[in-house]
């Protein structure tokens, strides 16, 4: 009797285990296709397609080719792999900029209010990135609301070029990336333990000692998520270089774009991807290596 109610009761044990098994196969199982159907298989089909060699005329030729990947190394497709790199810096750079003074002078705040701003900030986001740039139009234009405001008030005598050229890619750029930037930075200084700031304020650290040697050492993980939220995205965003660039200024997005719907050479856009894919996984290992938590990414 011992022995049968033993295991009835290893029986019972077990069957929940097993229904809980069944209902996360089955509640899984959408995802895991998905991400067969449109993640998976045409990465791979990227993949296969870059080694394959254009026919000139919009479709390819089933030869094994090596030629596209060669491609990175021609004068004119360096110079927009370093320059997407410097406007994807120089955006990172900026986001930091703001998103420090913006945290600490968040961390000082009642809850409420803190919340409030968060709210205000992130809502504007809430609209569709490529309606919100071109929204950007109406504020960086000549005859827009910026050029208009500064000559009205004397600050200049002729409009300024902020737009279809570098200096509208990055202010374009800012503006949309901001918040993965924001996020993170915010949580991370938000951690920042309050008897460090009062022992350094006791000890007569002014604002940039307390930056420099409390802020900043303990938020670094933080600072780089944003960065890599930022960055990643710079490099590859080519709706924006379109719309504020006006088609003067490429970036890799922009040249990956043109090889698949323009030059019609998918063999040669599908290499650039996979070379850009690749870039990303070695950032991302980077990430991993100095301690980071995929986890964590844009949230802090």
């Amino acid at each position: 009797m011992t022995k049968n109610s033993s295991n009835v009761s290893i029986t019972d044990q077990l069957e929940p285990n097993k229904r809980f098994d069944f209902f996360k196969a089955v509640f899984t199982l959408p995802v895991i296709i998905y991400a067969l159907l449109l993640v998976f298989i045409p990465l791979i089909y990227i993949l296969f397609l870059s080694f394959l060699k254009s026919d000139n005329y919009g479709g390819y030729l089933y030869e094994f080719n090596l030629e596209n990947y060669g491609e990175i190394f021609d004068s004119t497709y360096l110079s927009i792999f370093l320059k997407s790199a410097v406007i994807g810096l120089i955006t990172t750079f900026i986001c930091l900029l703001i998103s420090y003074p913006f945290a600490i002078f968040l961390r000082d705040l009642p809850e409420k209010r803190r919340n409030l701003i968060m709210k205000l900030v992130m809502v504007p986001f809430l609209t569709n990135s490529l309606i919100r740039t071109y929204g950007l139009i109406t504020l960086l234009r000549k005859n827009g609301v910026i050029n208009s405001v500064l000559l009205g008030a004397g600050v200049i005598s002729s409009p300024l070029a902020l737009m279809y050229n570098n200096l509208g890619i990055i202010i374009g750029m800012v503006y949309t990336l901001l918040p993965f930037m924001l996020l993170p930075v915010c949580s991370a200084v938000a951690k920042v333990d309050q008897n460090l700031l009062d022992a350094s304020e006791d000890l007569g650290a002014g604002k940039l000692a307390k930056f420099f040697r409390i802020y900043l050492p303990l938020t670094l993980q933080g600072a780089f998520n944003g960065s890599l939220m930022v960055f990643i995205p710079a490099i590859g965003y080519f709706f924006i270089a379109d719309i504020l660039g006006g088609g003067k200024a490429m970036i890799i997005g922009n040249l990956i774009k043109n090889q698949f719907l323009t030059a019609r050479n998918w063999p040669l856009g599908a290499a650039f991807s996979i070379l850009l894919l690749l870039f990303t996984f070695v950032l991302v290992k980077i990430y991993q290596k100095i301690g980071g938590n995929l986890d964590e990414l844009g949230g802090g």
